[in-house]
């Protein structure tokens, strides 16, 4: 009998339901903290990265938020060996700690104008310690949630990953958009801008006061009751499941790539195409809430047919043909236009994600499952994901092509295609232990 299985069966119900509310929490947090910055980069810009030239201080700002993608991999190491080795619980409160009070220190730097080239420097330390703390989130909240489900529900369970992602998109854009609109324009630059960066701290405390409150999970109990802890899990996860690591590698990148497209899409249609940046974060809000929507729809259809199914016949393939008329619909500058293409991000990018979770983290075993999922999705995602507004905005000045960021989404879409034609299929079988 397996180990999860074991600890599955020892489980009530509620008991599964309160940690993954609680895992669920904790996550909301990290990932609000974590993106906001991309929402706001339109006004970090010109306070941080003064330049005559808008384009380039956009470009530099982007620069910035790609740093903390830099540091990802190496939070994905530190904390997935840690995570193996002691715990899913008190690495997770670690760092969910560690990213809010780096994103509060973020609403508390000066501007360039009052202390000069001090601010980027400080705003850069402060996106590398995020990037770091955030590199051990994605691999110990999916295992949390994961390892806890009954077996026929585990992609359920792990969709809640994802929506929580789209919940904390939509909430930061919320509250950007309630600034902009009731805000006027200076008080936006001057001070406005701080306050979504300041909640982070008692924000953070919630989730830490919940994850603290949490017990390990099951199956990674059982494992330490059993003394099959593994000692050194990176150098296990590169002897023995390097191949699969680099499925989870091209699966993400569509994932990703799509994802940053929505954080990039605000900065965008203001700068380049003059939408109203209330328009814009509106238009992305809506196309969010196709993505929460369409992932628990993909997830409770993969528990039923498989995790490969749904992925192989909507996302990549759609995402193919999708591609250039979401650009083209986008150019219109018109919001109903700009809507639809942002709800068919939304739609593809939920019905990849709401199999990623489970699929990739049943291919791994208990004692280095936080491991091998920090170490795939956090370099798929420093790679393909922290670069993507960077490579957007590259594109499009180099060419001069509006649709010339298309191009780069279809070859992500092959990628996920050959990716998820090798990869196994796990929907329902027991979590290998070790």
């Amino acid at each position: 009998m397996s180990v999860a299985a074991t600890g599955e069966r020892t489980q009530p119900g509620g008991v599964r339901k309160r940690a993954v509310v609680a895992a669920v929490i904790g996550n909301f947090i990290e990932w609000y903290d974590f993106t906001l910055y991309g929402y706001l980069a339109v006004v970090i810009a010109p306070l941080f990265f003064p330049a005559e030239n808008r384009l380039v201080s956009l470009m530099a700002t982007f620069a910035v938020f790609g740093v903390a993608f830099v540091m990802r991999p190496i939070g994905a190491l530190v904390f997935g060996s840690i995570g193996d080795r002691i715990g899913r619980r008190n690495t997770l409160a670690t760092i969910i700690l560690m990213t809010s009070g780096a994103t509060f220190f973020m609403g508390l730097v000066p501007s360039y104008e009052t202390i000069g080239i001090l601010a980027p420097l400080l705003l850069v330390l402060a996106r590398v310690v995020q990037g770091f703390a955030v590199g051990g989130e994605y691999g110990g909240a999916t295992a949390f949630m994961v390892e806890y489900a009954p077996d026929d529900k585990r992609g359920l369970y792990g969709s809640w990953q994802f929506v929580t992602q789209g919940a904390s998109l939509m909430v930061g854009l919320l509250i950007v958009t309630v600034l902009t609109t009731v805000l006027s324009e200076e008080a936006l630059f001057s001070w406005a801008w701080r306050l979504p960066f300041l909640l982070a701290l008692p924000l953070g405390l919630i989730g830490l006061y919940m994850r603290l409150k949490l017990e390990d999970t099951p199956a990674f109990e059982a494992v330490r009751e059993h003394h099959e802890v593994e000692r050194t899990p990176l150098k296990e996860t590169l002897r023995h499941h390097g191949k699969d690591v680099l499925k989870v590698v091209g699966l993400t990148w569509l994932l990703t790539g799509l994802t940053y497209l929505l954080v990039f899409m605000p900065t965008y249609l203001s700068e380049e195409l003059d939408v109203p940046l209330s328009s814009a974060y509106t238009a992305v809000i809506l196309g969010t809430a196709g993505y929460c929507v369409t992932v628990l729809v993909a997830a409770l259809l993969s528990d039923r047919i498989g995790r490969r199914k749904p992925f192989l016949l909507a996302a990549p393939i759609v995402a193919v043909f999708a591609a250039v008329p979401i650009f083209l619909l986008i150019q219109t500058a018109n919001f109903a236009a700009i809507t639809l293409a942002l709800v068919i991000v939304g739609v593809i990018l939920g019905s990849s994600a709401g199999v990623y979770a489970a699929a990739t983290c049943e291919v791994f075993p208990t004692n280095v499952r936080y491991s091998s999922l920090s170490l795939g999705y956090s370099v798929a995602v420093s790679i393909f994901g922290g670069t993507t507004p960077l490579i957007f905005t590259s594109l499009l000045a180099a060419t001069g092509n509006p649709i010339s960021p298309a191009f780069y989404l279809i070859a992500a879409a092959l990628a996920g295609i050959v990716a998820a034609l090798t990869f196994p299929e796990t929907a329902r079988e027991p979590l290998h232990e070790t």
